[in-house]
């Protein structure tokens, strides 16, 4: 049976499928660069550093969540390998080699930065087609917003 929630999208819905994978491959980056950064993370005000990363990594297994959902609700389905993480993902992914706490940021800063840009054409693609797509690309998008400000707080309190 055909559902009406999906009949009311005026976009590609394969298109955006594919978009919202590209996303869901981010979040998936982003969530383990949060947690082994956490992890990993050594040098001054690493406590602070700690539960803020510990915090992102929360938020973004949610907007994984929020995204799998949503590619389920239009027929798709949600990445399956983490292998396909990396030929799909916009921001990529960068192991923080160097654990202290100002590079462990930057790079951080550096995701969030890409992740704003990548929801703000997701919502773009979606704003006069798809209102439950757009919402929770607006949604994600404060998210990053949020993380980018709290990251870059504590890099000048470091500074």
């Amino acid at each position: 049976m055909e559902r009406k929630g999906k009949e009311i999208i005026g976009v590609d819905v394969n298109e955006l499928i594919s978009l919202l994978n590209k996303a869901l491959s981010d979040e998936w980056l982003a969530y383990y660069q949060y947690w082994v950064g956490a992890k990993v993370v050594k040098g001054k005000m690493r406590e602070q550093v700690v539960a803020e990363l510990t915090q992102h990594a929360g938020d973004e297994l949610r907007h994984a969540g929020m995204l799998a959902d949503r590619i389920i609700q239009l027929g798709g389905t949600p990445v399956l390998s983490p292998e396909e993480w990396y030929k799909l993902t916009n921001c990529g992914y960068e192991a923080p080699e160097n654990p202290d706490t100002i590079p462990i940021l930057k790079q951080n800063i550096k995701g969030e930065q890409c992740a704003i840009e990548a929801y703000k054409n997701l919502s773009e693609f979606v704003k006069e087609g798809d209102p439950i797509t757009y919402q929770i690309s607006l949604e994600i998008l404060k998210d990053e917003i949020e993380h980018e400000d709290d990251l870059i707080s504590i890099l000048e309190d470091l500074e």
